[in-house]
């Protein structure tokens, strides 16, 4: 197929690539592109960040993890094109140099592209956008410092990419109605939405993906609307996007977005993708179920909606037949009561150990209405049963929440794993259980505010 894109501001056309080359290695090996580096090849560690800037603007992707059919429409800036076109060099190099940011150098382009995206679009909260980078030997701290030194400075004219104007390229589904009729033809293919999860199959187990369906052409699927029954969202949406719809519905689920994965990851990811793996410890489903929320299942023009929880059935194992595709989620209408908690050995872009969501109503003293569920504790993400029926309908009272607790030995059996054991799992589930009391006490229990 032949793909178009913007580099460094010129223009690039691949004929007859294959589907799953990274971006990483074709600047590498076919445009001596060398200043992107190769460090986990999973999107950890963020030495091979590049700028990609599309219709939703200009936001930092990993390259060893984006395949190139991704950027068809796009422009794409490397630490190659973060000084000027005269060599004019770029406010966040010059602060770096003068607040002595690099050691061996490794990471740094990484972090010079991560922090001119940044500086390009005014985000100054570093401690978000520079996450995902990783630094071993300089220090974090003369890095921040630089950032924030270059901050006010003048964004570069020569940052401001345009994407080129291109068609729906006709080798790839740009509609739910095509990817409907792909689907069905090929009900092993694979579908690509950000790659995070899926470009490890090729990067890390070494897998041939010969029949694939690229999902960002989709446009259908990366609405987010509100309807009458709640709000819609595409499962193309990105989860960066997601974020920003939450922090004003659902302030906590955005929090735990904030901690999934890196900025980089959150700019690729999609929430359909992060349902579709079944993962038990995807971070989504559980606020997901907690929140009572719908998935809309289709197979050509069949459809189906069936409660999120319904959907995994065991590790593995789905409730979808072969050529049917998630189209969208429906999170309902309600007021805010979800908390979510995600117990992680890091802070930042660390999988998760236990991820709780509670979403419990009160109405003069007692429960009233009552959601709980968990990753981690089970083969797949999974309501809390026993626990919601030793809540429901009683005083909320620490007595009651203190018994309730013991309900969850009856709702999971969890595994010992390198990550915690199951005695350590089960009783940190608990303990999130009487933090969502403790919080509606007024009580500080977050380590980053205690």
């Amino acid at each position: 197929m032949e793909i178009t894109f913007l580099l460094n501001g010129e223009t690039v056309r691949l004929h007859n690539s294959d589907n799953t080359t990274t971006l990483l290695d074709w600047l590498r090996n076919n445009k001596g592109l060398t200043g992107s580096k190769e460090g986990c090849n999973e999107g950890d560690c963020g030495a091979c960040t590049v700028i990609v800037t599309d219709r939703f603007g200009a936001r930092t992707f990993n390259s060893c993890i984006l395949f190139l059919p991704q950027l068809h429409g796009k422009a794409i800036r490397t630490v190659e094109g973060i000084s000027g076109p005269e060599k004019e060099i770029h406010p966040i190099q010059s602060a770096m140099i003068k607040n002595h940011g690099s050691q061996c150098g490794f990471c740094t382009p990484g972090f010079i592209t991560a922090m001119s995206c940044a500086h390009l679009n005014g985000e100054k909260n570093y401690d978000d956008t520079l996450a995902g980078n990783l630094c071993r030997c300089t220090g974090y701290a003369p890095i921040i410092r630089a950032a924030e030194a270059a901050s006010n400075e003048p964004v570069p004219d020569w940052m401001h990419d345009h994407p080129p104007q291109v068609s729906d390229h006709p080798s790839l589904p740009h509609s739910a109605d095509t990817l409907a009729k792909w689907y069905s033809n090929n009900p092993d293919g694979t579908l690509i939405g950000g790659a995070t999860d899926v470009a490890l199959w090729v990067t890390k187990s070494l897998q041939e993906l010969k029949n694939t369906a690229f999902l960002h052409q989709c446009k259908d699927l990366q609405k987010i609307r509100r309807t009458k029954e709640g709000i819609y969202i595409g499962a193309a949406v990105t989860m960066d996007r997601l974020a920003e719809i939450m922090i004003n519905q659902h302030p906590s689920y955005a929090e735990l977005i904030r901690r999934y994965g890196s900025q980089q990851v959150r700019n690729a990811a999609t929430i359909g993708g992060n349902i579709a793996n079944a993962s038990p410890i995807g971070d989504n489903p559980p606020a997901l179920i907690a929140l009572g929320a719908t998935l809309h299942l289709r197979k050509l023009r069949n459809r189906r909606d069936i409660p999120i929880e319904d959907f995994f059935i065991a590790y593995g194992k789905q409730d979808r037949f072969p050529g049917e595709f998630i189209e969208a989620v429906t999170i309902p209408h309600q007021k805010d009561r979800l908390k979510v908690y995600k117990l992680s050995k890091r802070f930042d872009q660390d999988i998760s150990s236990v991820c709780g969501a509670f979403n419990i109503d009160i109405t003069d003293g007692l429960v009233s209405n009552v959601r709980i569920a968990f990753g981690g504790l089970a083969e797949i993400p999974k309501r809390a049963q026993f626990t919601e029926q030793a809540l429901i309908h009683q005083p909320w009272t620490k007595d009651l929440v203190t018994s309730a607790m013991s309900s969850l030995a009856m709702d999971f059996t969890p595994i010992s794993d390198l990550r915690a054991s199951s005695d350590y799992r089960l009783d940190c589930a608990q303990k999130m259980l009487l933090r969502v009391w403790l919080e509606d006490q007024g009580i500080i229990t977050s380590v980053l505010d205690i």
